[in-house]
C-alpha cells in the first residue's frame, strides 16, 4: 500500500493547484483561435513531441505516452514515472495589410505512469486540451458615419484532467482507456467604437462558454516480434462522439458617453444557459519499427470530422474534418556507453503535417511542421530531460487570410524511481 499513497499525496500536492492553474493557462495568440473552441493541442507529448508527434504505436518503459492509452502497462512493474512540460512559443503573423509578433511561454502538462500489477498499468495527468487567445483590431471609414473601429479579444483554456487504466489480456496485445474530465471556459468578446459621431451609441458583446463533464476515449496496440531485439507495434484510438454539458452566457449592451455622464442599456442578457457540445468522432492508426535501445521509427495518420460537431445544437460553418500525418525516429548511438556521454543520448527528429479543422472561403487551414530534439539522460538514473523544438507555418494570406510562422521550443522533465525494493541493510 506504500505505493499507493505516495501516488494519491503527489496527486493532491500537484493537482490541486494544477487545476487552479489551467484556468488561466493560456498558449496562443492566434487570431484563429477565434472559431470553434480555440487552438487544439496535439494528443502527444514527451519524447514524442521531438518526433512529430508520431506516438499512437509507441511503447516505452521509461517514457510516458499519452497518444495511446494502451500504453499505460508498458513501465517496468518497479517503475514509477513523473513528467512535467515547460512550452514556449514565437509566432509571426502576416497577412496582406501588415505583420504582427507574439510570445508566450506557459506550464504544459504533467502526468504520472505506473503499473497496478504484472499485467495492468495506469495513469495520471492533465493536459490542455484547447487554448482561445487574440485580440483583433479592424479599423474602417463609413460614409456618412466616420471611423468606427471593431475589437475582437477573447481568452481561455479548456483542460483534460484524465484516468486511463491499461491491460495486457493476452500476451504482445494491450487495451487500454481514458476516463477524461474536460473543463474550463472560453471568453469571447467584441466592441464596436464610432469616433466620427458623438450621438452613436458604441457597442460591447461578451459571450462565455464553460465545459465540464465527463468522457472515455480506447487504445490498443499489438506487438509483432521478430527477435528480443526487433518488433513492430501496431496502434490504434478511437472516441465516439463524444457529448458534454456546457455552459453558455451572452450579454450585449450600448453605451454613448458624453462628458462624465453614461447613458448605457442591456440589448440582449442571457445567462449560463445549459446545452451540449457534441465533439467529433475519432480514430487514429499508427505503425512503429523498434531495434531495441537503438532506433524506434514512428508513422501516425490521425481523423476527427468536426464538419459534424454541433456547438449548443448547431454546426458551424468554420469546421471541417482534421486530418494529420507524422513521421518521426529516435536514434541512441550506444545506450550503455560507460565512456561517452553523448552516445548515450537519445536524437530525435520528424515532421507533421495537418490540415486543420478549419476552414475559411472553402480554405482549409494547414498546419506543417519539422520538429527535432534530444533525450538526456541523467547520471546514474533513469531519469531524462527532454528537450524539443519545432518551427512551423500555419494558414495562408491568400483570401484576406493570416499566415503564422512559429518556433516552439519544449522542456519536458520525465522523473523515473523504483518502487518496492526490499533493501537487504537498512
Amino acid at each position: 500500500m506504500g505505493r499507493y499513497n505516495k501516488v494519491g499525496v503527489l496527486v493532491v500536492l500537484v493537482m490541486f493547484p494544477t487545476l487552479i492553474f489551467a484556468q488561466f493557462n493560456n498558449n496562443t495568440s492566434s487570431p484563429y483561435s477565434r472559431y470553434g473552441l480555440g487552438e487544439l493541442h496535439h494528443y502527444s507529448f514527451g519524447r514524442s513531441t521531438a518526433m512529430g508527434g508520431a506516438s499512437i504505436a509507441s511503447r516505452n518503459g521509461q517514457q510516458i505516452n499519452i497518444g495511446n492509452p494502451a500504453s499505460f502497462d508498458a513501465v517496468d512493474s518497479l517503475g514509477f514515472m513523473f513528467e512535467f512540460a515547460i512550452n514556449a512559443k514565437y509566432s509571426e503573423f502576416k497577412n496582406d495589410i501588415g505583420a504582427n509578433t507574439s510570445s508566450n511561454i506557459n506550464f504544459q502538462y504533467f502526468a504520472m505512469n505506473f503499473q497496478i500489477n504484472n499485467r495492468m498499468g495506469t495513469s495520471i495527468g492533465l493536459v490542455p486540451f484547447t487554448d482561445v487567445g487574440y485580440n483583433v483590431v479592424v479599423d474602417q471609414d463609413i460614409e456618412n458615419t466616420g471611423p468606427v473601429r471593431t475589437t475582437y479579444y477573447g481568452a481561455g483554456t479548456i483542460s483534460n484532467a484524465f484516468v486511463g487504466f491499461a491491460i495486457e489480456p493476452i500476451k504482445n496485445l494491450s487495451i487500454g482507456a481514458n476516463l477524461n474530465y474536460y473543463f474550463g471556459m472560453l471568453n469571447r468578446n467584441a466592441e464596436v467604437e464610432f469616433f466620427g459621431a458623438s450621438d452613436f451609441y458604441g457597442l460591447q458583446q461578451y459571450k462565455t462558454l464553460r465545459i465540464s463533464d465527463f468522457s472515455f476515449d480506447f487504445g490498443l496496440q499489438k506487438t509483432f516480434r521478430f527477435n528480443n531485439k526487433n518488433r513492430f507495434i501496431l496502434g490504434l484510438v478511437y472516441e465516439n462522439n463524444p457529448t458534454y454539458n456546457s455552459f453558455y452566457s451572452d450579454i450585449t449592451q450600448k453605451n454613448l458617453q458624453a462628458g462624465s455622464a453614461i447613458d448605457q442599456d442591456t440589448l440582449y442578457y442571457a445567462s449560463e444557459s445549459k446545452s451540449v457540445i457534441e465533439f467529433p468522432f475519432t480514430f487514429g492508426v499508427g505503425l512503429s519499427y523498434v531495434k531495441e535501445d537503438k532506433l524506434e521509427i514512428n508513422a501516425d495518420y490521425y481523423y476527427q470530422n468536426w464538419s459534424d460537431a454541433k456547438f449548443l445544437g448547431t454546426k458551424s460553418k468554420y469546421l471541417t474534418d482534421l486530418s494529420k500525418f507524422a513521421l518521426g525516429a529516435e536514434w541512441i548511438p550506444d545506450k550503455f556507453s560507460i565512456n561517452s556521454y553523448t552516445k548515450k543520448i537519445a536524437y530525435r527528429a520528424g515532421f507533421k503535417y495537418e490540415q486543420t479543422y478549419l476552414i475559411f472561403n472553402n480554405r482549409q487551414i494547414n498546419d506543417f511542421g519539422i520538429t527535432f530534439g534530444v533525450g538526456l539522460p541523467v547520471y546514474r538514473s533513469k531519469t531524462t530531460i527532454n528537450l524539443a523544438a519545432e518551427i512551423g507555418r500555419k494558414g495562408t494570406t491568400k483570401e484576406n487570410l493570416v499566415l503564422e510562422n512559429y518556433v516552439r521550443f519544449n522542456l519536458m522533465v520525465n522523473l523515473y524511481d523504483l518502487w518496492f525494493i526490499k533493501r537487504r541493510f537498512d
